[in-house]
């Protein structure tokens, strides 16, 4: 199964996205969106079933979700990533603590701040590490039991770590994000690791491209006001963006 992300079509990939967002889709909506033939779409659900992310049903598909490996979605949308990293990164000011948890948009934030720059960064992620060696910047990692999925340290010990600690910022990945459901992860660890820092941190940065709108995962860590702000790299949907005014998060979005 790691293989299969690397394997999938521009089109493919697209129709992940869209399912994700949207929950459920019929193959007569797929096969109008794309604009081929029935057939070619029921090859491309069997080979997005191959993910683990999707479940295909009678005359249709539904998105299930998995906490997938972070070699496999490295991949996927590296240039909004990128951007969105960039931008979150001018966000920090010399001086400032800052936590950056795991994931593949958090670590493009760790790739753009400057040598040198004065700046503590605690972070629980193996990644965001790797990303800052070299650069001549105050790094702290907390410990915690190792998710390979996601190159992280969770549990006790993590959790003991960060709560000691207070943040000026705080840069978090999400997997989902709902006017009702909020922000929303796959892994109940890597969840509480998110509720601490939102809770010592001045300021909370959700850093998540658009596939990541409209989607709900099982753990919600935080409602829509429980962050201050949401890097993107395209505006949501109407009533999501009005729920986000409503909720008073910023919605930035990444040039």
């Amino acid at each position: 199964m790691k293989g299969t992300y690397y394997s999938l079509n521009a089109r493919q990939q697209q129709m992940l996205e869209q399912i994700s967002r949207e929950g459920e889709v019929r193959v007569s909506t797929l096969k109008e969106t794309y604009g081929v033939t029935e057939m070619t779409i029921r090859r491309d659900l069997e080979k997005l079933e191959e993910t683990g992310e999707v479940k295909r049903t009678f005359g249709g598909v539904i998105f299930v979700g998995r906490d997938v490996a972070l070699q496999e979605r490295v991949s996927l949308l590296t240039d909004e990533k990128a951007r969105i990293g960039r931008h979150a990164a001018a966000l920090i000011k010399p001086g400032e603590s800052v936590f950056i948890d795991g994931g593949t948009t958090t670590s493009q934030i760790a790739r753009y701040l400057p040598h040198g720059m004065n700046v503590t960064v605690v972070t629980n992620a193996l990644n965001v590490v790797t990303e800052l060696a070299g650069k001549m910047i105050s790094v702290m990692m907390t410990g915690g039991t190792y998710i390979e999925a996601t190159h992280s340290l969770s549990g006790p010990l993590a959790v003991q770590s960060l709560s000691g600690m207070a943040f000026h910022r705080a840069f978090l990945g999400t997997t989902g994000i709902t006017a009702e459901h909020g922000f929303s992860n796959s892994n109940i660890y890597e969840a509480e690791i998110k509720q601490i820092a939102i809770r010592q941190a001045t300021e909370t940065t959700i850093v998540a491209d658009r596939s990541k709108f409209g989607t709900k995962m099982l753990i919600s860590f935080a409602p829509l006001s429980g962050v201050q702000r949401i890097v993107t790299d395209r505006q949501p949907d109407e009533a999501l963006a009005l729920a986000c005014r409503e909720s008073g998060v910023l919605l930035d979005v990444a040039e």
